[in-house]
């Protein structure tokens, strides 16, 4: 309405059906440009578990050497083990039972 001389300038015709499409594409229109800006801005580094592919691929071969570290280690401690059994006598492992042909040392000559 024209606030001078009141006559009627607009009229909208509301349905229900008009009012839901109307939210809907509002909503989905929110929803696109929310993600467009999170995929396409430097956002997206502030979502857990996303990086870029350099610190990806940093990130596996530190949990590579970390891995075989751990592998070297738990040896590194199965073998002071074992040479501690060894020392103090205790070694239950397999026994070596095959004989070393050692030659005799003639002392006769010295």
């Amino acid at each position: 309405m024209n606030d001078d001389t009141y006559e009627e300038v607009t009229s909208f015709k509301l349905s229900r059906m008009s009012v839901y499409i109307a939210l809907s594409t509002l909503f989905v229109l929110l929803v696109a440009i929310t993600v467009a800006t999170v995929v396409f801005t430097p956002l997206r580094y502030y979502i857990p578990g996303y990086g870029d592919l350099k610190q990806r691929k940093e990130f596996i071969h530190l949990k590579m050497r970390a891995d075989s570290l751990e592998t070297a280690i738990n040896q590194r401690d199965l073998y002071l083990k074992n040479i501690k059994q060894v020392i103090n006598g205790d070694f239950t492992g397999k026994l070596d039972t095959t004989m070393l042909k050692v030659p005799k040392v003639d002392n006769s000559t010295y």
